[in-house]
């Protein structure tokens, strides 16, 4: 994924149809491919009752997203998070080159 695509908002980009998988995924913290799935073969049991959910659970998303929109201090906060174990390790691992 380009550093540019990563700006796009979610139900613009060319490779989703409303991004509600991966909206979803964002929010509960799972991979998306893991909502995805059952929806696509949900789409083979009862099309209707499928693509209703999908669109149900884009309003959801729609709704959690103008309700509660998410800070830039939260996305440096989890960022920071990661990162911060990251340069322990490294750290670590240069003082047992060290070593």
């Amino acid at each position: 994924m380009s550093g540019q695509e990563n700006n796009v908002a979610l139900p613009l980009r060319p490779h989703t149809i409303l991004g509600v998988c991966e909206a979803v995924g964002e929010d509960f913290g799972f991979n998306p491919v893991f909502l995805r799935v059952p929806l696509a073969a949900s789409v083979i049991i009862n099309p209707f009752w499928a693509i209703g959910a999908y669109f149900a659970l884009g309003v959801a998303v729609l709704l959690s997203r103008i309700l509660f929109p998410k800070t830039e201090a939260a996305d440096v906060a989890a960022e920071t998070q990661v990162a911060e174990p990251l340069k322990q390790y490294e750290a670590e691992a240069e003082l047992s080159l060290a070593a």
